[in-house]
């Protein structure tokens, strides 16, 4: 992907010869003193620079970036959760039936981001709501870090209260002085698998936000913590138990470097349909697949939908054991870097199934086409979601894809004619 020429970082995470060894393979690195063209996978900082009003950059039709200028609208943990909120309300004010609530007043649809407070702004409300079930557990983490840092939990006012509190005046500290956290409630009766917690990490790639078109990728994995999980208030300062970032499990004990804890989503389903049956777990997955398009769909409208722009998302997902899946955040810059041998195979394809899509065939990128590639280009990625083939296909197929109603869950089959019909899903 060509950029200006100049200084640009690598992100540091990524393993810089994959991606040489991908660039060079498609001819598109000549590494020779005078390169016509120079490919970069740019940080999420080296993009705040190229789209900053001071520098100036002005970005050619040839020359195409891999994030949205700002992306944070949804990478950000307390913009993620604000969007989500602000869309479901909007929702309802249209009286649209996916705003639809149940007798308690919980969303029926769009119930899929655990109860979330900003603090120290929220401060208040979380309080209310903490005294409302005193004996639940909260999970603290900094808005704007990854990787496992700066997360602890809670399950005592004491203990936010002390994290609240400047020592030396005992007064309440003010937004600007102190980094911006999320509260979420903490899902503590995760899914186990061999007694252990785990997550998902999907990768999702975002063509263009308007119209939306976004693949998703099927070979994402999940992640095991090495410690056995256990709901025991003893255990809350025990990360080896509650986090499942590769980035804090590698340093436990129990840690096997030959797997790194870690499982594909094809073992994942076939554990699930043996266990639990092949149609409980087809509704997982397609509930999964649901949360992604609406956190999607709900930073749509704010996102700078600049045509130069394609982005690589990393949704993280815990599925809880009654099979519920909820989304925990999304990540701008998923960690490209390889633990095992099966992790490098995976990240090699996925950034060469990205470049593929983001710039079919090799050829010099142009900003102005359609960004629709052909059906062969798409590698391990399948169309999720097609917002121009959605308005065609009526208003409510959000709501029947969602129900189930029409469209079989793999989405090529409808239920009810047993014709194949053109799907905005996968």
């Amino acid at each position: 992907i060509r950029i200006m020429a100049g200084k640009v970082k690598w992100v540091t995470d990524i393993e810089k010869s994959v991606l040489i060894n991908n660039f060079e393979k498609r001819g598109w690195i000549q590494v020779a003193e005078n390169e016509d063209w120079n490919f970069y996978w740019m940080s999420v900082q080296t993009i705040r620079n190229v789209f900053s009003v001071e520098t100036g950059y002005r970005l050619s039709d040839d020359q195409i970036v891999n994030h949205f200028p700002n992306h944070y609208e949804l990478t950000r943990k307390d913009l993620m959760v604000k969007n989500i909120k602000r869309y479901r309300k909007e929702l309802e004010k249209e009286g649209s039936p996916l705003a639809e609530k149940d007798e308690n007043g919980k969303y029926i649809y769009l119930d899929f981001v655990p109860v979330t407070f900003m603090l120290p702004a929220d401060y208040n409300l979380f309080v209310e709501e903490f005294r409302k079930n005193p004996s639940s557990t909260w999970i603290m983490k900094p808005c704007g870090k990854a990787q496992g840092k700066g997360i602890f939990l809670i399950n005592k006012l004491s203990q936010i209260k002390k994290w609240s509190r400047d020592s030396k005046t005992s007064s309440f500290v003010s937004q600007s002085s102190k980094e911006a956290y999320v509260i979420s409630l903490y899902i503590n009766n995760p899914l186990l698998i061999g007694g252990k917690k785990f997550d998902l990490r999907l990768y999702v790639l975002v063509s263009t936000y308007r119209p939306l078109r976004c693949y998703m990728y099927k070979l994402g994995f999940c992640r095991f913590c090495t410690v056995k999980y256990t709901p025991s208030t003893s255990e809350l300062d025990n990360m080896f138990v509650h986090l499942t970032n590769v980035a804090i499990q590698k340093h436990g004990d129990d840690y096997n470097h030959i797997h790194g804890g870690k499982w594909t989503v094809s073992n994942l389903r076939l554990y699930l349909e043996s266990t639990r049956g092949k149609e409980v777990t087809n509704k997982l997955f397609d509930e999964i697949h649901w949360i992604i398009v609406q956190s999607l769909k709900a930073v749509a409208p704010v996102m700078n939908n600049d045509k130069h722009c394609f982005e690589c998302y990393g949704y993280d997902i815990i599925i809880d054991d009654k099979l519920k899946p909820w989304l925990i955040e999304v990540n701008a810059s998923p960690s490209l870097t390889s633990s095992t041998a099966n992790d490098r195979i995976l990240k090699y394809n996925l950034i060469n199934d990205t470049l593929n899509i983001a710039v079919p065939n090799g050829e010099i990128p142009d900003c102005k086409w359609n960004k629709s590639p052909p059906k062969e280009v798409l590698g391990n990625y399948e169309v999720l979601y097609d917002e121009e083939m959605a308005q065609s296909d009526g208003p409510d197929r959000d709501l029947r894809s969602r129900s189930g109603q029409s469209m079989g869950v793999k989405g090529n089959r409808a239920r009810d004619s047993g014709k194949p019909v053109l799907t905005t899903w996968k």
